[in-house]
């Protein structure tokens, strides 16, 4: 996707310099456009844990480049055991999304399986781009499973498809294409008209501040909503359908997403509003049945929501939101169960949110 008009993905290795990784800092936008190095398994630790980079599909793909910068770091001693606590050390950066621990398992077993290797250094680069190109792929492809929903809606309404949708789960929090939005883009391109109701996504505004920046970006019709807006709109005929991303689904179908998700998905339910969960298999936890006692809940820091950040014309500044004695709970996501959850859109079509269908998709995963 684009910003000014040139593609970007959302990371690369810096040119002619095969030790540092690039990101954009989402801290900034939409304000700012700056270029974040990584040169250390540290700085890779920070920006995932900072949320220099969002999005569980960027978050395992930098964390798989963390393991190639850890593979650079070692220089002494028992290589398996220093590969293995820096493996550790990045998949409690964040601890909600899947793809973390998915990406940092598969480049640690990759290079032990390959330790010996003259040409190591080369192969654990070439397994993380690897990664990223199957992280691209899938958005691509939930985007032409999107699709079909999407104008099937069209040629039955005959006019602009409404579409909600919470957090980001846009080319921004993936690499290219996103998850949610991978459809949505897909439509706009092939000429079916789309609206999206842009949910701001409090306390960090990923919605207001990424969604809305980077569907700008790409010209497609959108509004930015208060969070709690949704419902009146359901409730009004003004949404036809709600996408969101999700940063762990379980082989059964419970559906974890940025906090305030599940409530979008009950007042969809109770209007007969079809709601899409669209992930890659990346993000399914194929060990996990009950997502809301087994998946582990993001608490963040209260200054998330203590205090807000916005743009004064010069400089982004954050001011005080609450009375500074007014303790804070700040949970990063909630649970949507399978019930609720109309399908989830994967790499490789359809299914409802159960763990029969799911597994019709991916047959390799059953046991």
């Amino acid at each position: 996707m684009k910003i000014n008009g040139k593609h970007y993905h959302t990371i690369w290795l810096k040119e002619n310099d095969p030790t540092v990784f690039q990101v954009i800092d989402q801290r900034k936008l939409p304000f700012q456009f700056e270029i974040y190095d990584m040169k250390t398994v540290e700085d890779v630790f920070f920006v995932i844990r900072e949320m220099v980079v969002r999005g569980a599909p960027l978050i395992g793909v930098t964390a798989a480049y963390g393991m190639y910068l850890a593979l650079l770091e070692f220089q002494s001693g028992n290589r398996k055991e220093f590969l293995s606590e820096k493996a550790n050390y990045l998949k409690s950066s964040r601890p909600t999304a899947v793809n973390l621990a998915f990406a940092v398992d598969e480049m640690l077993n990759y290079i032990l399986g390959n330790i010996e290797d003259s040409d190591l250094h080369d192969k654990a680069l070439y397994k993380a781009h690897a990664l990223k190109q199957s992280e691209i792929d899938f958005g691509d492809k939930i985007g032409e499973s999107g699709l079909k929903i999407i104008e099937e809606i069209y040629h039955k309404k005959g006019d602009t498809v409404n579409i909600l949708t919470h957090c980001n789960a846009g080319w921004l929090a993936c690499i290219d294409w996103g998850t949610a939005t991978a459809p949505i883009y897909k439509a706009h391109l092939k000429g079916v008209p789309v609206h999206v109701w842009v949910d701001e996504t409090r306390p960090r505004n990923q919605g207001a501040r990424l969604t809305a920046y980077e569907l700008g970006e790409e010209g497609v019709p959108h509004t930015v909503i208060p969070d709690n807006t949704g419902g009146h709109l359901m409730q009004h005929g003004m949404v036809d359908m709600v996408i969101v991303g999700s940063d762990r689904t379980t082989v059964t179908g419970d559906v974890a997403n940025k906090i305030g998700t599940y409530l979008k998905a009950l007042a969809a339910r109770d209007n007969d509003i079809p709601f899409y969960a669209a992930l890659p298999s990346s993000t399914i936890d194929w060990e996990m049945e009950d997502g809301i006692n087994e998946i582990p809940i993001e608490q963040r820091n209260a200054d998330e929501v203590a205090k807000i950040e916005g743009w004064d014309g010069k400089q982004i500044q954050s001011v005080q939101l609450i009375p500074e004695k007014s303790p804070v709970a700040n949970y990063g996501f909630d649970v949507s169960p399978a019930r609720l959850v109309t399908g989830l859109i994967t790499e490789r079509g359809v299914c409802k949110a159960d763990k029969k269908s799911i597994l019709k998709l991916f047959p390799e995963k059953q046991k």
